[in-house]
């Protein structure tokens, strides 16, 4: 079972130094970057959370995950929630997360932001709803995990693509 709803991808991981920013760099990014990472940083934040939520309370319809999630990994969050809801368990504690903006591409169309982050899962379970005993073999850890931020026709940033490398500690 995977360790952060729906962020399993099934793909071999590419692994992506995170770059070095110094004072001067800062200063070289343009507002409209500024932007775009701000808001991909805030939509990751705010997928983190509704999934949370989501899984807390066995929903995989819950309104706030399409604020920041778009297909296919909307599809595969949902998915992973109605599954762990049919086996009678749900997800409890907290996540921790550190994320980083590794890369911008606001010429691609569409923009996107890839974000890379280092998730500590070790108090968040996966727990049998009845009685709250840990689901043997869900036990999280630290690893590695990978998000694409997308900005769409309206405007807004969403994350539609997540893959969590569990072989990849942190």
């Amino acid at each position: 079972m995977v360790t952060v709803t729906a962020c399993d991808s099934g793909r071999e991981a590419v692994e992506r130094p995170a770059p070095v920013r110094g004072d001067d760099q800062q200063a070289d990014q343009g507002p409209e970057r500024q932007a775009a990472e701000k808001a991909a940083l805030d939509a990751y934040s705010g997928y983190l959370a509704a999934s949370r939520t989501a899984s807390r309370r066995s929903d995989p319809r819950a309104p706030e995950l399409s604020r920041f999630l778009a297909d296919p990994l909307l599809t595969r969050v949902r998915l992973s929630i109605r599954e762990a809801k049919e086996h009678g368990a749900m997800r409890t504690g907290t996540l921790k997360s550190d994320p980083t903006v590794i890369d911008v591409s606001l010429d691609s169309n569409p923009a996107t932001v890839e974000i890379q982050d280092c998730l500590d899962a070790t108090g968040y379970r996966l727990v049998y709803a009845k009685d709250q005993r840990v689901v043997p073999g869900s036990g999280g850890g630290r690893h590695l995990a990978t998000a694409t931020a997308t900005r769409y026709p309206d405007g807004r940033w969403l994350i539609n693509s997540g893959a969590a490398h569990q072989d990849q500690p942190c």
